[in-house]
């Protein structure tokens, strides 16, 4: 019998109560999200006259989260009105209502006696076979369970979630000797398929897998540090994106957790006795842990810990660091890192580890000691904490944000190799990855069919990573389906009729090179295939055009030729549109600019859940010339039903674009016009994106594609200009925007009413196309515009004048 989830309880309204209420949210679960009834009235409700058994103030510690919820920053949900699907509640009076749900999660205070006098409450009111599971990220799971019922035991599991919950891939399952084979598949299933998460099932021992590698991690880095001679923010700038891992890296990661939560878990493993001598003392808190915990210097939540906001003489703000020796807050300088320079010109973090390894400088010798205790660690806990290697590197992928797990930046090292650092910092690996070193074996594969396999610890033999039918991962496909290359851009065959354009840039901008690409990839579609996907798995789909390229043409006046290349751009576009094979976009990460109109004008678009999508031309003083004014101006001629109609749907199209809205999230690319519900479709799991793509270009293709034909736009003409114009220079008397900001505006506003018409008239797409490459063109020419291009590409990130 298939199980669907329709309604789930959430039972604790806290941070991650409330972030996996918002997730379930996202995805069309109705949620109802409970917590304690206040022990006392509030100051507020005792003025409005409110007693203990009023429902707001029964209701108030879920009704105050959930309005924090629904302000949070970065959003929690996917777009405002998901907050519908939410209603809240308390313990006392709500709780028979769970009789009525799916699935109910646990996300109680950390206290053992606490979870089970709530699952005692739970088992009087929950229907047999309901879904019980808990968030517990510390108590063991199978303590959980002592005293429940047979059907209790066999739905209940641990799902660890990590937060931002809406943001961190991964979810752990933790399912005890009493959980049911079925309902673990469930939980697996459920998570990849609904919830878009990177589902590992872990083994119930502390602090289960991301946590007990990632926290050693961190440890090791708190244990060293001093010894090093390196301060945090040396640190911080070693172990973020040069080695593929968050900005925040170490001690910003730490600031942004909090320092009681690292300590907690820390505490948890040291205290489990589960760490034998040579890992256990690098989970004891060093002399400057131990002062900062006293003062309660907890990070963002207590507004200082490694770092703190300091406020200079001259009333400026700064971000001092603590120094470790002497306590105290200080200006911490650039240092110099010789290693770091040689690495400058290699573009992914996996390739640059055998080069960090290899200097001379403290920065090499971090990254020796430092990934010699992670091997050796990694290597140990095989399989205390799992049986399978990949399971380790999907944990830090997912829930630490790490581009390549443990296992995989051994393998860029090479085994040898990482089992010497391993030893010069002091340990030993494991016999089996000895072993395996001395039959010259790796820790994957990539098999002939480009799936990844891995090597098992027990018989020496490599297996298949589960779950790959479902995803299509271009790097394993590269050294044998790839077509066609050039600097930019590839073309790779994905079988069954079905090729894939992707974009291989730096930052993944379309450059003449990528659009080379594009249109070479559209031929051999055209002429040899079925169907044509673009998709890459970069971190952003695309930032948009090439600045440097149209600053050095306006800055040598070449405008012919600048008018050549953003001819070809509309060229470019609109073949994706008008082909005769249907073209899929996937879209994901920031979509911005050029990437956004590539997405526009395709057939039909698959992007995940996680796009951050939109026109943001007028940050740099132009409008979208790639089509992207045209095509919001032809989406909203199509809504032209009634004089009210027109003008809110245009002033909508035309904020959008004049205000560079991105939007937070694809479901709010509906709400913006930028993706339509009619035909575009959201993937929660961005690992499914080009399989799914795929298979949708493959039943475009089956079901007869004919090319579309160009389509006619209904403009409104000068005569629509008035309410443009009575707006920009409101905002321009209220100094909300400056002239080149109105300049930029009034120009925009122009090419969406079709320009200089006396009456609202139908045109062709290439009438729009010219008038907005004629626009772009003029703005390129002015000297604000040029500077604006020049701040974003030293700054990455608009300047407002």
């Amino acid at each position: 019998m298939k199980r669907r989830i329709k309604h789930v309880t959430v039972l604790g309204s806290g941070i991650m109560g409330s972030g996996i209420a918002a997730h379930f949210a996202n995805i069309g679960v109705e949620v109802l999200l409970l917590d304690i009834v206040p022990f006392e009235l509030t100051e507020a409700e005792q003025k409005k006259g409110l007693t203990k058994e009023d429902k707001a103030v029964r209701n108030r510690i879920a009704t105050e989260n959930f309005e924090k919820l629904k302000k949070a920053s970065p959003a929690l949900l996917y777009a405002p009105k998901f907050a519908e699907r939410i209603t809240v509640g308390n313990f006392d009076d709500d709780l028979p209502k769970i009789k009525d749900t799916d699935w109910v999660i646990e996300v109680v205070v950390e206290r053992l006696d606490i979870k089970k006098s709530v699952y005692e409450k739970i088992e009087q009111f929950r229907k047999p076979g309901t879904l019980v599971s808990s968030n517990t990220s510390g108590i063991p799971i199978h303590q959980l369970i002592e005293g429940r019922s047979e059907d209790f035991k066999k739905y209940f599991a641990g799902t660890h979630f990590f937060n931002p919950v809406r943001y961190l891939p991964l979810l752990e399952i933790i399912p005890t000797p009493e959980t049911g084979p079925e309902v673990v598949k469930f939980y697996m299933e459920y998570g990849a398929k609904f919830l878009g998460k990177t589902t590992v099932e872990a083994k119930d021992t502390p602090a289960f897998i991301a946590n007990r590698i990632g926290v050693f991690g961190i440890m090791n880095l708190f244990n060293n540090v001093k010894k090093l001679g390196l301060n945090v923010s040396d640190i911080d700038r070693l172990t973020g994106p040069v080695i593929g891992r968050p900005k925040s890296a170490t001690f910003r990661t730490a600031d942004v957790v909090g320092l009681d939560t690292l300590v907690h878990v820390a505490e948890g493993v040291h205290q489990s006795g589960a760490e034998s001598d040579k890992y256990k003392e690098q989970f004891v808190m060093p002399d400057f842990i131990d002062f900062m915990m006293k003062n309660k210097w907890l990070g963002s939540k207590s507004e200082q810990g490694f770092y703190k906001k300091i406020k200079t003489a001259d009333g400026k703000s700064e971000i001092h660091g603590l120094n470790l020796e002497t306590l105290e807050y200080e200006a911490q300088g650039k240092s110099s890192f010789p290693t770091l320079e040689l690495t400058k010109t290699i573009d992914k973090p996996l390739d640059r580890f055998k080069v960090l390894i290899s200097g001379k400088d403290k920065a090499g010798e971090l990254y020796r000691k430092m990934l010699g205790a992670l091997f050796a660690y990694s290597s140990d806990k095989i399989p205390e904490i799992s049986d399978e290697i990949y399971k380790i590197d999907d944990a830090l992928r997912a829930g630490f944000g790490w581009e390549n797990g443990p296992f995989q930046i051994w393998d860029a090292v090479g085994v040898k190799k990482g089992i010497e650092l391993a030893q010069e910092a002091g340990y030993e690996v494991s016999d089996w990855a000895k072993e395996m070193a001395e039959k010259g074996e790796t820790f994957y594969k990539i098999n002939e069919e480009g799936q990844t396999t891995y090597l098992d610890e027990k018989s020496g033999n490599y297996y298949k990573i589960p779950g790959q039918d479902s995803f299509i991962i271009l790097d394993n496909i590269r050294h044998n389906k790839t077509l066609w290359s050039n600097s930019g851009s590839a073309i790779q065959d994905l079988g069954d009729g079905i090729i894939n354009f992707e974009i291989r840039s730096k930052m993944n901008a379309l450059g003449g090179e990528v659009l080379d690409g594009l249109n070479r990839a559209i031929d051999l579609a055209e002429k040899e295939y079925d169907g044509l996907v673009i998709a890459n798995q970069g971190a952003n789909f695309s930032v948009g055009a090439n600045l440097a390229m149209i600053l050095m043409m306006a800055i040598e006046q070449d405008w012919d030729d600048l008018n050549m290349a953003i001819a070809y751009f509309q060229k470019s576009m609109m073949r994706v549109r008008y082909s005769s094979i249907p073209v899929i976009v996937a879209p994901h990460g920031m979509t911005l600019g050029g990437g956004c109109e590539m997405t526009m004008h395709a057939d039909r678009a698959v992007a995940a859940a996680e796009t951050y999508i939109g026109l943001v031309e007028t940050g740099v003083g132009v409008i979208p010339g790639g089509g992207g004014t045209k095509e919001l101006a032809l989406r909203t001629s199509r809504e032209f039903h009634n004089d009210d109609v027109k003008t809110n749907r245009l002033r909508d199209a035309f904020m959008n674009i004049a205000m560079g809205k991105v939007a937070t999230s694809a479901y709010e690319a509906y709400d913006m016009g930028i993706l339509e519900q009619h035909k575009d479709i959201v993937v929660v799991n961005k690992n499914t994106q080009i399989k799914t793509a795929k298979m949708l270009a493959l039943s475009m293709a089956e079901h007869g594609y004919t090319q579309p034909i160009e389509q006619k736009v209904k403009v409104l003409g000068r005569g629509a200009m008035g309410m443009f114009y009575v707006g920009t220079d409101q905002m321009l008397a209220g100094k909300y925007i400056s002239e080149h900001d109105k300049l930029i505006a009034d120009k925009l506003a122009n090419v969406m009413v079709g320009g200089n018409l006396s009456e609202p008239t139908v045109v062709s797409e290439q009438y729009l196309l010219n008038l907005e490459r004629e626009t772009f063109l003029q703005l390129c020419g002015e000297r604000k515009t040029l500077e604006r291009i020049q701040y974003m590409l030293q700054n990455g990130k608009p300047l407002r004048n």
